[in-house]
């Protein structure tokens, strides 16, 4: 493998051991047929159960264990793992693949077409939604990107699939700069990308839902509400050119 792969990929995951193996398998098995190099770390948010264990465990020389003590949050572990990926391109992928790895050729395509990030999307025509969520954690999610949509990128019609593809220079910068550790990192980071002036495609994806999601709707909901007002009311730089990106969570 050269010094910089082509691609990078971040996988956050906090207690994981279920079926982080399997993904990482699968990740590698695809990435094994492409015509480009490509590494993978593994952002061990202080699990509590074997999945550190199991990573290190994987013969794979593709795959690397990032790991710190303490649970901070799934936005400081994309955080963590964004700024130190040295891939030319630098995806962050959930560790439930409910997005497929092979659908990364896809958002590959709008990056080629021109923009910086290209996010995955469940909410635009062309998804395929294979496997729903439950009818209520289908209208949390659009009600969130209702108050997303009118506090912070407006016209992006989903930004929460775990799925979302960066050329090196968005990535350092964008992730030098957020902040915000709880499940609206997400959108911190397109708005963050927005006001620097970066160009953001969002594209049609498979999806299939996963059981196991960490977010509960009780509990994250209003701190999510929060955090977006926060984003909102934060003082975000404008200008790229006076933005040095940065290598350090």
């Amino acid at each position: 493998m050269s010094a910089q792969p082509y691609l990078s990929i971040v996988v956050p995951a906090y207690n994981e051991a279920g079926r982080i193996r399997a993904s990482l398998e699968r990740m590698d098995a695809y990435l094994s047929d492409r015509p480009y190099t490509s590494d993978i770390l593994v952002v061990d948010d202080g699990s509590t159960d074997a999945t550190a264990e199991i990573v290190e465990s994987l013969q794979c020389q593709r795959v690397r264990l990032l790991r710190y003590d303490a649970n901070r949050g799934k936005g400081h572990a994309v955080r963590y793992g964004m700024l130190r990926a040295k891939g030319e391109y630098v995806l962050f992928s959930d560790a439930d693949l409910a997005t497929p790895i092979e659908e990364v050729e896809h958002i590959f395509a709008a990056l080629s077409a021109g923009a910086d990030i290209a996010i995955g999307s469940r909410d635009v025509a062309g998804s395929r939604l294979e496997r729903r969520q439950s009818p209520i954690r289908e209208l949390g999610g659009k009600l969130f990107n209702r108050l997303v949509q009118a506090l912070a990128v407006p016209g992006i019609q989903d930004t929460q699939c775990g799925f979302k593809l960066f050329t090196q220079e968005a990535a350092h910068t964008v992730f030098g700069i957020c902040r915000i550790d709880n499940f609206s990192f997400d959108v911190e980071a397109l708005y963050v990308a927005r006001r620097l002036g970066f160009r953001i495609a969002e594209v049609p994806v498979r999806w299939r839902h996963q059981e196991g999601s960490k977010v509960r709707l009780w509990r994250d909901g209003p701190r999510m509400l929060r955090t977006l007002i926060q984003i909102r009311t934060a003082c975000y730089p404008t200008d790229r050119a006076a933005v040095k990106p940065s290598a350090v969570a």
